[in-house]
């Protein structure tokens, strides 16, 4: 029962319930082949939401993931086409994307302004800066190599390349939570900032580290969206920044800062994995898709409200008037 009541086993055991009912009507839909398909799906939203949940973990909000995707992506695209070595992209992108998410995080450390606030504008800035280095131009797949193309595509044991990072991340950050001195420090910095003070730990900095973390990781999956779909444009992953919150949402990370795990960001990313891959099989329209994720997101809001409310006995009740 102990167990049960824990988040991640239930969300764990809603992912699998949801599989099965698909499963009763599309067999196919469970093969291990299709799943693996679903986890690469799913990938980029597991990566972007792990970045997400250390930035939430100390208070903060970075809606601004989405647009550094794009950004980054759109540099991949346009210095592979310049004839740039893939390794050197790959370390470009992720400086890039880390150097956006310390702006993001230098603004809220170092000026004062609130998180969403920030990150709000930078979306819009990092979009707008897309549309001046083309022209609102599109980079297609047959101005791609096919190396560039290739790798995030390239199978390994079962899975692409794109869902081994994804893997990758997901281990390298639970190590980082919870074995390392910066990840303690992120639990502090959002579950109770003074105490943070008081035990040595710089709370901007804290916060602006969480924000170059999140920005790399934006920026690798830039480089592995836009290989991957074989595009760049202005646009790509508009509204993106909405599914990596709810993934985080969904999978228990409080919004208030200072709880939640990779584990429950990555079943938090599956669960909405799970939802899009199988509405058009099971011929349900794609927009019931936000319907669906927003009604997601109230329920773990109501479920973690319920879960944090302090359990006790009312010694003394208001007076009645």
């Amino acid at each position: 029962m102990k167990l049960l009541r824990q988040r991640e086993t239930l969300l764990a055991l809603v992912i699998l319930v949801t599989i099965a009912v698909i499963a009763v009507r599309f067999p196919a839909f469970v093969r291990p082949a299709n799943l693996a398909n679903v986890f690469n799906d799913t990938s980029p939203l597991i990566l972007l939401a792990i970045g997400q949940m250390i930035v939430i973990l100390t208070k903060c909000i970075d809606l601004s993931v989405a647009a550094n995707l794009a950004l980054t992506g759109m540099v991949a695209a346009l210095m592979n086409g310049a004839g740039v070595p893939l390794p050197v992209i790959l370390l470009c992108v992720i400086a890039l994307g880390a150097g956006l998410g310390a702006v993001n995080g230098l603004l809220v450390w170092k000026v004062g302004i609130p998180s969403i606030v920030v990150t709000l504008g930078t979306m819009t800035i990092y979009r707008g800066v897309i549309f001046l280095m083309t022209e609102g131009k599109w980079v297609n797949a047959h101005e791609m190599t096919d190396a560039f193309k290739a790798l995030p595509r390239h199978v390994i044991l079962g899975l692409p390349v794109m869902a081994w990072v994804a893997v990758a991340a997901i281990l390298i950050f639970a190590v980082i939570l919870t074995r390392t001195p910066l990840g303690r420090a992120f639990y502090a910095v959002g579950g109770n900032p003074h105490a943070a003070v008081y035990a040595g730990i710089d709370v901007g900095r804290t916060q602006f580290w969480a924000f170059v973390i999140s920005g790399a990781l934006a920026g690798l999956t830039g480089y592995l969206w836009v290989a991957r779909y074989a595009v760049a444009y202005v646009d790509i992953a508009g509204g993106f920044e909405l599914d990596v919150v709810a993934a985080c949402v969904i999978g228990g990370i409080a919004i208030a800062g200072g709880a939640g795990t990779i584990w429950g960001a990555l079943l938090g990313a599956l669960f909405l994995g799970v939802i899009k891959n199988a509405l058009p099989v099971v011929g349900i329209s794609p927009f019931w898709q936000m319907a669906i994720s927003g009604s997601a997101i109230v329920l773990a809001v109501a479920f973690n409200a319920t879960q944090s409310r302090p359990k006790g006995r009312i010694i003394l009740r208001e007076a009645s008037q």
